[in-house]
């Protein structure tokens, strides 16, 4: 399946500012980027880095008084791994890949311990497997309203889990908050997202399950064959599109994901789906 993904970022800017973007996609495995182009106005000079711990690709750059535009447009092809999730199975800690170990953790956003109690006994009898992560985001389809303006950028998977609202980075802490607190390597995903009405940056989160890592959308919002991963990492903290030091006023996004062939898949389903490596 081939996108065209893309954003326009505008900010009125008082004096001197520099700004970090995460805007750009991950390349490799089964996410390719085809072509890409990135255009600032006026043309400050840009600095690209990726992220040793993390694989995220970002752009930091410093800018005088005055507006300010980042337009992002590329072309990305996905082949995306499907399996079926009836033998897709939970590995024991003991067993699981060092490099997913950190992510059975609390984070900043997703305190895994303080609801560690709630998750083993609502998920705790399910049998594990892919199916008890579909059951965990069946439960927060269910029992949290997605609405706008409900939380922002302090809000933890307990402040969600208490209000029983949120958008769709809440979901995600949530998805991930539980599944760690069962032992299941859980971590936040920022992508683009074909179907996704209204357009925006999404979020969703994948789960470590038998040897690698299935993408889960507890919006339900978004068809999971159309996601293309920005930015991974614990939480919301390592994949922000925009991190901002200095007097910065925001002028608006847009952003968009078009499918470009006839390959375009189904919105969602409960079919397995990855496009990461192996680990």
């Amino acid at each position: 399946m081939r996108l065209a993904i893309g954003c326009e970022i505008d900010y009125e800017i008082a004096d001197s500012a520099t700004l970090i973007f995460n805007v750009e996609p991950m390349s490799g495995g089964r996410q390719r980027i085809l072509n890409e182009r990135v255009v600032v106005t006026p043309p400050f000079v840009t600095q690209q880095y990726t992220a040793d711990e993390t694989g995220n690709r970002f752009r930091r750059l410093t800018a005088t008084g005055g507006a300010l535009k980042l337009r992002y447009d590329a072309q990305i092809e996905l082949d995306p791994v499907r399996a079926d999730p009836a033998v897709i199975e939970e590995i024991p800690v003991a067993q699981l890949p060092p490099e997913t170990l950190a992510f059975l953790n609390p984070s900043r956003y997703c305190p895994s311990d303080l609801l560690a109690r709630f998750a083993a006994r609502e998920f705790g009898e399910i049998e594990p497997g892919f199916g008890r992560v579909t059951e965990i985001c069946n439960w927060i389809r269910a029992e949290v309203d997605y609405l706008a303006g409900s939380s922002d950028t302090t809000t933890t998977a307990a402040d969600t889990f208490a209000t029983r609202a949120g958008v769709c980075r809440d979901f995600a802490h949530l998805g991930i908050t539980f599944c760690r607190a069962l032992g299941i390597p859980a971590r936040f995903v920022s992508c683009y997202a074909w179907q996704l009405q209204p357009q925006d940056f999404h979020a969703v989160f994948e789960a470590y399950l038998g040897d690698r890592w299935y993408l889960f959308d507890a919006t339900r919002m978004a068809a999971l064959d159309g996601l293309v991963r920005i930015g991974s990492g614990r939480d919301a903290a390592d994949t922000a599109f925009a991190t901002l030091f200095g007097n910065v006023r925001s002028g608006g996004v847009r952003v968009w994901a078009d499918a470009l062939d006839g390959d375009a898949a189904e919105p969602w389903t409960v079919d397995a789906v990855s496009v990461s490596e192996l680990s």
